[in-house]
């Protein structure tokens, strides 16, 4: 291994340029509000993308005969802690292919194998996640989306809502229910859509720190071929599984740019280091960097003994991740005091304000902070599951329909 973390340096250092820490990483713009940069981050996501695509170091655990190196998660895991010292990032395209690549590799047909999975991995194509909607996020079996076969073309109706990225997606992951006289856990069945189809609205949702992350989704008798289905009719909650397998442990790996280092030194600014409640405060910040990384270490081992008996759950994970970064970035704004109050007006154009108020994405995103408390007692403690009322009941009873 320490040889490929040698190829793998040698690689970034040919390709890229080290992160400086300040505002001439262009890496650190993904949530910019400003179009221009944000735009321009997009394009050098591809472009990052296609150059690791093109130089055989996109898709490292990828099998190779769906376009990737057949290496170990282990690679995977030391070319990503290489090239966070570098200025570059594949963006939201990383996401897309941790998300939808495994899921056609284990579901899809060859043919849809063969079209999508090597546009995936170089970036060509983006895609989105079609999956949450109104009433229907926690519990997303319940979904009232509609799909209804027409020849050989299935008519979608419905709404989805917090689509990531759907105004720019070439394709989109889509579930939708298929027989809603089955149980609402077996009427599901899973299509792949053509973002530019008739009949699909995307509408920005503008958050509160004035970017548009998000999405609502329309479709309106949207029609998709059969040829589309992924998996099986009626058998796409199995195929869902897959995908949300790494979803949370995805989210609870992501970088962050809210870390020690940045807590102290607004710490130092304000004055709050010598304040003793603060001092406490900021030693909460430290260790749970500390556990944090401590955490990600024994996934790490896990995964490069093949012990994944060792391997943290991605519920624990994700829930620690997320009540970390809450109590980072409200001290940092306590510790501005009435600045805190401000919005580009305050220290780094409202630096801890934009990051007070994007606390809330990762915390609701990939399930909530309670459905995966029911993770852990479930699974991790073998509690017993929760009573569900509408489990095994026709879709077309339950409440939702």
């Amino acid at each position: 291994m320490a040889e490929f973390r040698i190829e793998v340096r040698q690689f970034l250092a040919a390709n890229a340029r080290l992160r400086t820490g300040d505002e001439s990483d262009w890496s650190r713009n993904v949530a910019s509000t400003d179009e221009v940069v944000a735009a321009d981050f997009r394009r050098r996501c591809h472009e990052w993308q296609k150059i690791l695509y093109d130089n055989g170091w996109a898709g490292l655990a990828w099998p190779e005969s769906f376009g990737g190196r057949g290496l170990t998660p282990a690679h995977q895991i030391v070319f990503g802690q290489e090239m966070a010292e570098f200025d570059v990032t594949s963006g939201f395209l990383t996401a897309a292919q941790a998300l939808v690549g495994p899921t056609l590799m284990a579901h899809g047909t060859p043919e849809q194998q063969e079209r999508y999975l090597a546009p995936l991995l170089s970036g060509e194509e983006s895609w989105c996640q079609l999956f949450s909607e109104p009433g229907a996020g926690s519990d997303l079996a319940s979904i009232a989306t509609r799909a209804v076969l027409d020849g050989d073309e299935y008519v979608v109706n419905g709404q989805k809502v917090w689509t990531s990225s759907a105004q720019y997606a070439d394709f989109g992951i889509l579930i939708a229910r298929t027989d809603p006289d089955a149980p609402k856990h077996g009427g599901i069945t899973y299509f792949i859509v053509d973002m530019n189809s008739p009949g699909i609205d995307v509408r920005p949702l503008v958050q509160a720190q004035g970017v548009a992350h998000f999405n609502e989704v329309f479709l309106s008798d949207v029609r998709i071929p059969a040829d589309n289905m992924v998996g099986p009719l009626g058998g796409g909650w199995k195929v869902t599984k897959t995908t949300l397998r790494s979803e949370s442990s995805m989210i609870s790996g992501a970088s962050q740019s809210t870390g020690y280092p940045t807590v102290i030194a607004t710490a130092r600014r304000t004055g709050a280091v010598n304040d003793p409640v603060m001092r406490q405060k900021l030693a909460q910040v430290y260790s749970d960097e500390r556990i944090l990384k401590w955490m990600g270490w024994r996934t790490q081992t896990a995964v490069m003994q093949g012990r994944y008996e060792l391997a943290l759950h991605g519920s624990l994970l994700k829930n620690f991740f997320t009540n970390a970064l809450t109590h980072r970035v409200e001290l940092g704004l306590e510790m501005e005091g009435a600045e805190g109050m401000l919005l580009h007006e305050a220290e780094g154009d409202g630096f801890w304000q934009y990051q007070c108020l994007n606390q809330f994405a990762p915390k609701i995103g990939g399930g909530t902070e309670q459905v995966h408390k029911n993770n852990v007692s479930e699974q991790v403690l073998g509690l017993p599951r929760e009573l569900l009322e509408d489990r095994d009941m026709p879709w077309i009873e339950t409440r939702r329909s």
